[in-house]
């Protein structure tokens, strides 16, 4: 059953809504916008009907705080109000309404529109959905067109993406960065982390398999995989516009081997200075890496792949980000017997 919110100071217009609801949804009548986003905290509405003209905090107010917030944003609203000007119409539509119902309303006319409306927006979530799934195959073809190439690496893709996952989960959840992670949608960030290698399409076959050690000439050619990713994205990004997810691969393509004491590559951003989505990258990168066999090595034990971890501390890697690593450490060595 679909919930609605229905936010009015006025209790005949709560009541009369309720009336021509409960019967087919569950309805939440709320006297100000206060007490909305107080029960928001507890129950997400698939729609909400929100009066205009309220005391406290008036329905536009409360419209662009719903839309600043990241767990808000999506919720669909209809405002309820009495005005009919085309300003007060102009204003609502940019600041995102789905419509506007005029008061007094009719019990019949109030149903009818809520129906028409909660169709039309599982029209368009049902069609959201298969575009996700669509970029996701696109993304997943991709990721697999760079890791087919590259046949030293088996499975790192899949790997760096799940151990990405376990590691912001648990920055967020130590409160280590997670002002700006709160930001996040994890899945999708973990999700366009499998594309920090994708400028490794752009090299030769004769260096990125090459079964042992590369001379100082090739090393330089393997670097230009960074600003390669970083070119390659921007290019999807300039055809699809799909921003939030392709910036975020952006940054994991491009800054997955900086170094926190200034020494990575391709910019040698320093600290700070280098993208979160770097720093944490940078880490799960080297701990796969060092775990994992290669032609040239040995896979190097969980404590030992820990130890060289430990001595990058303040060099390579980000003191905060590498000390929530040691705190769950032992997941991703489950993670990695299970190879």
């Amino acid at each position: 059953m679909k919930t609605i919110f229905v936010v009015d100071d006025n209790d005949v217009n709560l009541l009369t809504a309720e009336s021509a609801l409960s019967k087919e949804y569950r309805v939440f009548t709320l006297a100000s916008a206060s007490d909305m986003f107080d029960f928001l905290k507890e129950v997400i509405p698939d729609l909400v009907l929100l009066d205009i003209v309220m005391p406290d905090m008036n329905g536009f107010e409360a419209m662009r705080q719903l839309k600043s917030d990241e767990k808000y944003m999506g919720i669909p609203v209809i405002f309820l109000t009495s005005r009919n000007d085309a300003a007060t119409e102009s204003l609502g539509f940019e600041l995102g309404a789905m419509d506007f119902i005029s008061k007094p309303f009719s019990e019949p006319v109030l149903l009818n529109r809520i129906r028409t409306h909660l169709k039309i927006e599982n029209i368009i979530r049902e069609r959201t959905q298969n575009l996700k799934k669509l970029k996701d195959s696109i993304i997943t073809v991709l990721a697999n067109m760079v890791e087919s190439r590259d046949t030293l690496t088996g499975q790192h893709i899949e790997r760096t993406t799940m151990y990405i996952k376990i590691l912001l989960e648990a920055m967020l959840d130590c409160g280590i960065y997670s002002k700006e992670i709160e930001q996040w949608d994890l899945e999708m960030v973990a999700s366009s982390a499998r594309l920090h290698d994708i400028g490794k399409i752009v090299i030769t076959d004769l260096i990125l398999n090459k079964p042992g050690k590369l001379s100082p000439e090739e090393f330089e050619v393997i670097k230009t995989h960074a600003v390669e990713g970083q070119r390659i994205i921007d290019s999807i990004i300039a055809q699809s516009g799909d921003e939030m997810f392709l910036e975020n691969a952006k940054l994991f393509a491009g800054c997955h081997h900086e170094r926190w004491d200034g020494t990575g590559y391709p910019n040698g951003l320093k600290a700070s200075d280098i993208p979160l989505q770097g720093r944490v990258m940078a880490l799960v990168d080297v701990y796969d890496a060092l775990t994992s066999e290669r032609p040239y090595k040995v896979a190097f034990s969980h404590d030992e792949a820990m130890k060289i971890i430990k001595e990058g501390i303040g060099s390579q890697f980000d003191p905060k980000i590498v000390d929530v690593f040691l705190s769950i450490s032992e997941k991703f060595a489950e993670e990695s017997l299970c190879r």
